[in-house]
């Protein structure tokens, strides 16, 4: 199955932006277990590399593990060097875009107007990340679609198990998830259990 494929299938990315990574693994098994195998590190964390890498070889084939908030080539070197399969920006660089062409990787940079989604469809990316996507509402991406229905858009913050099943009736391609999809207090307390049931929560509620 390719990348494409997998992301539309499965449908949520998992947006991790923690300060403490030391957990990233139990996390992810966690998050697979209840639905959710698509996951991203970002790169606010130091650690976010070497947490891909750990986490890549624990899960194996059952879990897609990138990185996100990656603003710089060297960043998509360091990230691909420790396993990452697919590279997430806030913003649409250019030279990061690039970097992955170089390494095989598929990109997904950020956008928020129609004509910088346009743009960065043009650069031969995977899809275009939609963010801060949490002022939005699904109306502005059914908008969007109308007129550019080609667009592979991810609308990434402000999306819950609410409206979620809105923005996918919008047509977005999948969605990108952060601290909504779990518990800080369950991850703090390491119950596993209960961030698996969010997950699946969500999973649920898009259908």
């Amino acid at each position: 199955m390719s990348f494409l494929e997998q992301i539309h299938k499965r449908r949520i990315i998992a947006v991790i932006r923690l300060d403490d990574l030391s957990n990233a693994v139990e996390l992810t098994q966690a998050l697979i277990a209840g639905g959710v195998s698509i996951v991203e590190f970002t790169l606010t964390n130091p650690d976010a590399a070497k947490a891909i890498a750990d986490v890549k070889a624990a899960v194996g084939s059952s879990g897609l593990i990138g990185a996100g908030s990656v603003i710089s080539a060297e960043q998509v070197n360091t990230v691909a060097d420790h396993g990452a399969e697919f590279v997430v920006s806030p913003v649409t660089k250019p030279s990061v875009i690039e970097a992955c062409h170089q390494r095989a990787i598929p990109t997904i940079p950020g956008a928020y107007t129609p004509t910088e989604m346009q743009q960065a469809w043009e650069m031969d990316v995977a899809a275009v990340k939609v963010f801060p996507a949490g002022g939005l509402g699904s109306r502005y991406f059914k908008d969007v679609l109308a007129p550019l229905p080609h667009l592979r858009l991810i609308p990434t913050g402000g999306i819950d198990t609410s409206n979620i099943k809105e923005f996918f009736k919008a047509g977005v391609f999948a969605v990108g998830i952060g601290s909504a999809l779990f518990n800080r207090a369950g991850l703090i307390a390491q119950d596993w259990e209960a961030i698996s049931a969010s997950a699946r929560t969500f999973c649920e509620a898009m259908s």
